[in-house]
Formats: C-alpha cells, sequence, structure tokens
C-alpha cells in the first residue's frame, strides 16, 4: 500500500515542483515504485518528466471531472519505477467545475484507491494555492511534505497552511500528518540562511527535516531538458541533496516515526 505525500506550499516558488519531480526520481532509484500527480494548472511538473507541451490526450482533469481511470492516464517517465499522471492547461477550469459535483473533495482520494496498491509512493504537486485541488491532494494524502524557501518571508503563509491542515484532519481526513519542513534554496554563504533555518527549527523543531536543499545551478536547469537533475547530473550538490532526503524519508518509514 503506497504511501501518499503532499507536497504543498501557497507560496509559489518555494521548490515544490523541483521537490516532486526529484524526489520522485531518488525514490525511484532506490528500487521503490512511484506515482507523481501533477494536480497543478502550470504542469510544469509534467514538463519536468519529459511530457511536451500540448502532447497529452488525457491528463489528471479527465479523471477528476470525467471519472476517467488512471490506468488510462498514467505514463511512463525515463526510469523504470517512475510513472505520472500529467496535468495540462485543461486543469486550469476544473476548480470550478469540480463546485458542481458532489463530494468533490474526495475526487482525487477515490482515483488513487484503484491504483494505491500497485505503488510504494505517491507524489501529489499541489498548485501554490489554498484551493479546491490541493484540498483535493490533502484529503487523498497521508502526510504532507512542506518545501520552504531560505529567505525572509519564509514564515509567511506556513501558519495558515497548518491550520489548513488541522481543519481538514478535523472534518476530512483525521490521519493527516505533517511529513516535514524542506528547507529549499539554502545558500550557506549568507546568514539570512542560516537565521531562517534557525527560526524554523526554533518554531517547528522536529518538523523540520534534517536534509537542506541547496540553491543549484543544476537543479534549476534540469527542468528545462525535461529530465529530474538525477538524470541530468548526479553528481550536483541537488541531486546529491534529493537522494539524501529520499533517503531522509525511507529511513522514518522504517521506523514508523513520521
Amino acid at each position: 500500500m503506497a504511501k501518499i505525500i503532499a507536497v504543498t506550499n501557497q507560496k509559489g516558488g518555494v521548490g515544490k515542483t523541483t521537490t516532486a519531480i526529484n524526489l520522485a526520481a531518488a525514490l525511484a532509484i532506490a528500487d521503490m515504485r512511484v506515482l507523481v500527480i501533477d494536480a497543478d494548472a502550470q504542469a510544469n511538473c509534467s514538463s519536468g518528466l519529459g511530457v511536451v507541451r500540448g502532447s497529452l490526450k488525457k491528463s489528471i482533469y479527465d479523471g477528476l471531472i470525467h471519472s476517467e481511470a488512471l490506468d488510462s492516464i498514467i505514463l511512463d517517465t525515463e526510469l523504470d519505477n517512475l510513472k505520472l499522471v500529467p496535468a495540462d492547461k485543461t486543469l486550469t477550469g476544473a476548480a470550478v467545475e469540480m463546485l458542481d459535483i458532489p463530494e468533490r473533495e474526495y475526487l482525487l482520494k477515490r482515483l488513487l484507491a484503484r491504483v494505491v496498491g500497485r505503488f510504494d509512493f505517491i507524489l501529489i504537486d499541489s498548485p501554490p494555492s489554498l484551493n479546491i485541488l490541493t484540498l483535493n491532494a490533502l484529503v487523498a494524502a497521508d502526510s504532507v511534505l512542506v518545501p520552504i524557501q531560505c529567505e525572509y518571508f519564509a514564515l509567511e503563509g506556513l501558519t495558515d497552511l497548518f491550520d489548513t491542515m488541522a481543519r481538514v484532519r478535523r472534518a476530512l481526513n483525521p490521519h493527516l500528518a505533517v511529513q516535514g519542513i524542506l528547507l529549499t534554496m539554502f545558500d550557506e554563504r549568507t546568514n539570512l540562511s542560516a537565521q531562517v533555518r534557525d527560526d524554523l527549527m526554533h518554531h517547528f523543531q522536529n518538523k523540520v527535516l534534517k536534509t537542506v536543499i541547496p540553491r543549484n545551478v543544476r537543479l534549476a536547469e534540469a527542468p528545462s531538458f525535461g529530465r529530474p537533475a538525477l538524470l541530468y547530473d548526479i553528481r550536483s550538490k541537488g541531486a546529491e541533496s534529493y537522494i539524501r532526503l529520499a533517503k531522509e524519508i525511507l529511513s522514518y518509514e522504517k521506523k514508523g516515526t513520521r
């Protein structure tokens, strides 16, 4: 039975999609069977895993709105163990169309129920906002991974996200847990990055993951080639950091501590 992790932050530009792509690839390289769900209408996760824009016949939109089975939507990637449910611009209208569907918060959870037994991990790349698509991700997930950019406003919105998670636990998904807060774009040369790290550890303690993702040119370049950094340049610091993150998450799963 797959562990379902929603990669979520209502702020954009924090490394959310980069994390979904590269953590998925690192887990796949570790012989885990991984499915990535692109639930963001920007579809950057899809293009970052090799999907050519405009080439899709079906996407997650068809599953959510037309109840299309995921088996007819899932795509292969360069890694045998890594599969993708892609998104495209049609997902933009889904948030409006879903308003008229009964129990709309459970649409993604029901779709995943048919495939959850075939994977070890399912990662959901959520939109950079707290909309109905993000809510679907939180309802479907076992836990939430929160990428946080090491900048001055890092804490902004984080309390709101945790408040939203608390409401989801009370009303829709009582088992939703925090997988961890992941520091991204960390620049060890600046005092600011260190200060943000210290502030987060002070406020959130053991919720902050040990692995830190550095600011790295290779991580930024890889999506333009439609590849995870691990396939673009596995020796880069960015790729190595996501391998460490995968190992950290696997160690928590083995111990049952998160």
